[in-house]
């Protein structure tokens, strides 16, 4: 097992190994000894295969477990589902020393996050990623929100975790396009400044994951150390997530984040080319390790589409946005653009 310690407004470890689904119940109640209700929160696909295990290894823990379950799918991240989910928070009596535990991919996690964030203005919740992406990302940083019809996370709070479980062996249920669509996210620690981990991509990674997402942790924890808001260091780790972002609405959410990103790196990568930001060869790089991860790296949308999509990215201050761009391999900058060019950005990406 592989723990890393990050030190944000809450101080917090990630364990990342094999089996850890096992001690859920004695970590939980390490972290919160005066917890008497937990809820659990999961979704459909992933109560079906763990939310029992969970349940008993919590109750046996002595909690009383109340289990939250929701429709799969990130249509299900919206302020409804919050709703029902602080509803039921409420009416289960929980107060500020109880728990909430997350099992589940990154929109469980987002989910639980922000219950947890807002319901008697904060009480713990802990993080079980079951997906490559949530391990590497959405469970590490103390980000949390839910979808508006406007857009993506544009309702959502800062809120650390108590603790994230990542267990990998929960990852050999994963289909191989779900646990592709993480290694997107993988990939874009690489792009933004990890050379090492660009070079260990070459080889399958699958069966034994820990180290690759152990890095990626270590990666994430650096930056959100130095800029837990977000107003600096931090929004490189948005590489590729305007252009991507602009596609999941574009696609109703029919394409899944990871390759929405994907293609995002990509349109990213041929737009700084374009506009002479970055060497020739970068657009074609990036493609290419995308492909190998059997990702997408284009789309069919226009460039229309796309800007107008993209107005409502929370990332625009004013009349600009700011891009991450890159200037070489395995290195990006930020790049504020008017709103009125943005157009022409997706147009050089596509």
């Amino acid at each position: 097992m592989t723990t890393i310690t990050v030190h944000a407004s809450r101080e917090y470890n990630v364990d990342v190994g094999k089996g850890l689904l096992a001690g859920l119940g004695s970590k939980a109640r390490s972290l919160c000894p005066r917890a008497g209700t937990v809820m659990l929160v999961t979704d459909s696909r992933v109560d079906a295969l763990y939310g029992r295990t969970a349940e008993e290894n919590l109750a046996a823990a002595g909690f009383r477990v109340e289990r939250f379950t929701f429709p799969a799918g990130e249509a299900s991240k919206n302020t409804r589902t919050y709703l029902e989910l602080i509803d039921r928070m409420a009416l289960a009596h929980m107060t500020r020393t109880d728990l909430c535990v997350a099992l589940g991919g990154g929109v469980t996690g987002d989910l639980t996050g922000f219950a947890a964030a807002t319901y008697l203005r904060g009480i713990p919740f802990l993080q079980v990623p079951t997906t490559v992406l949530a391990m590497v990302d959405a469970s590490v940083g103390g980000k949390t929100a839910v979808d508006l019809e406007a857009g993506k996370n544009l309702l959502g709070a800062f809120w650390q975790p108590v603790g994230v479980l990542c267990d990998t062996s929960l990852l050999s249920t994963l289909p191989e396009e779900i646990f592709g669509d993480g290694c997107a996210e993988i990939l874009k620690y690489a792009l933004i400044g990890d050379p090492e981990l660009y070079e260990d991509l070459r080889a399958p990674f699958r069966d034994d994951p820990e180290r690759i997402i152990a890095r990626c942790v270590q990666d994430k924890r650096d930056v959100v150390e130095e800029d837990e808001r977000d107003t600096g260091r931090r929004q490189l780790l948005n590489y590729g997530h305007t252009f991507g972002h602009a596609i999941e609405k574009c696609s109703d959410y029919t394409v899944s984040h990871g390759s929405a990103v994907a293609i995002g790196m990509c349109m990213a990568a041929r737009a700084a080319a374009a506009f002479g930001l970055c060497p020739g060869d970068v657009p074609e790089k990036t493609a290419e390790r995308v492909r190998a991860l059997g990702l997408p790296d284009r789309t069919a949308y226009s460039a229309r589409e796309l800007a107008l999509a993209a107005m409502s990215d929370k990332k625009r201050a004013g009349d600009r946005i700011s891009l991450v761009i890159p200037d070489r391999m395995c290195h990006v900058g930020l790049h504020p653009v008017p709103a009125e060019e943005l157009e022409d950005w997706f147009t050089k990406g596509l």
